[in-house]
Formats: C-alpha cells, structure tokens, sequence
C-alpha cells in the first residue's frame, strides 16, 4: 500500500507539473506572437505533408485593405468588436438553426478561429474545444482585438495551400491585398469557411450569392461602426 500511494503521488505531481509546464509555455508562446508572425500552423504542415504546400505573404493590418476586414466581419462575426472572444447569442442561434436540419452552422467567432487556426489542429472534439476556449481567453487578453484580425487574416486557409488574404489577393486577382474592391474582399470572405471546397474564382451556388451579400455588407459594417476596435 505505501508503495501504491508513493506512485500515485509521483504520477498526479507529473500531472500537475505538466499542467504547470503547458500553462506556461502556452503563455510565453501567445506573448511572442503578439509581436511575431506566427511562422507556421499545425494545418499548413499537414498541407506540405499533404504535398499541397505552403503559399502565404504576410501583410500588416496597416497594410491590408479595410475593405478585407470588413467583408470577414460581416461574414464570420458580426459583433467581433463587442465580444470578449464568445458570441453567446450566436452560439445559441447556432445550434437552434442546427436542430432544424439542413446546412450545419458554428457559432465560432473569429478570435476563435484565430485561437485554433495558429495553436491547434482542425477537428478534434470536445478536447480540442477545451483548449480553443483556452487559447481564445489568451489572445483577446494579450493581443487584443487589432492584433487579432491582424493574425486571423494572415493564416486563415483562402484556397488550397494557401494561407492568408494576401496570398490569396495575389493569387485570384494578381494584386496585393492593400488594394481590395468590396466585391473581392467579399469573394475571399466567402470562402473562409471551407476553402478547400469553395472558389473564389468563378464562384456557383450559395458560393457566388454569399460572396454577394457579403459585398453589399462591407458598407454596413463601415456605417454602423462595427469595425471600430480595428480603426
């Protein structure tokens, strides 16, 4: 029995050590991406893996066509500058619409997204939920909104191997991202859910009417203010 109890000490203090050891380099890990670019993704590595590759070109927010920001945040999180990393009301909204049938819907805001496109994989359940809730308390405490977007625009998958709105700005239009038309904003904003599966280039379907509607949206989104945090 001594024995017994001596390893169950060992192996909950190994535990909680490790615990320790992940809270900490979790936080070192957030602290130095507010100010470094997050130099590769858990899904970028699966897609060189893949043998996709890697096409990304990192943009500053100060460079980035405000037009961009706008069209993600009409699309993917309308009160991303209201929220403290949990849309509630659109979780909730979320699930009613999925209780229904149809085209399943997430309530995922876009520091979530940012929180599991930069530290965690894709999938993964309930375990991987944890720690996304985790990491999206991190960076809406340590970036803050501005730095947020920043990142979420630069490692969000915009096409097949390729990672961030500039990269994609170059790759559909042939231009940079520091010049985006309200309607291409809105073709990238599209795609952002599954862009392994939606065009921006000759787009058909609900592909082509959201990428529409999210181009009339970029005006409201400027109007109503919705994008002030990032100003």
């Amino acid at each position: 029995m001594p024995r017994r109890r001596s390893l169950f000490r060992r192996l909950l203090g190994w535990f909680f050590k490790g615990i320790a050891a992940f809270v900490v380099v979790s936080i070192l890990m957030v602290v130095l991406f507010r100010f470094v670019p997050p130099p590769v993704t858990l899904t970028m590595l699966g897609d060189a893996l893949s043998g996709h590759g890697i096409t990304k070109a990192w943009m500053p927010i100060s460079r980035i066509d405000p037009n961009m920001a706008r069209a993600a945040i009409a699309g993917e999180d309308s009160r991303f500058c209201s929220h403290h990393g949990f849309d509630i009301a659109a979780i909730e909204k979320a699930y009613q619409r999925n209780e229904r049938g149809g085209r399943i819907r997430g309530g995922s805001t876009i520091s979530q997204q940012t929180a599991k496109n930069v530290f965690l994989i894709q999938g993964g359940g309930y375990p991987r939920k944890a720690l996304e809730a985790y990491f999206t308390v991190l960076i809406e405490t340590i970036w803050g909104k501005r730095r947020i977007m920043e990142v979420y625009l630069n490692v969000a998958e915009t096409g097949i191997g390729t990672y961030g709105v500039n990269a994609g700005s170059i790759r559909y239009f042939g231009h940079d991202a520091s010049h985006l038309s309200p309607s291409e904003a809105g073709r990238i904003a599209a795609v952002l859910p599954l862009p392994k599966k939606r065009a921006v280039i000759a787009p058909q379907g609900f592909t082509r009417r959201h990428g529409n509607v999210l181009t009339k949206r970029v005006s409201v989104v400027r109007n109503d203010g919705l994008d002030g945090c990032l100003r």
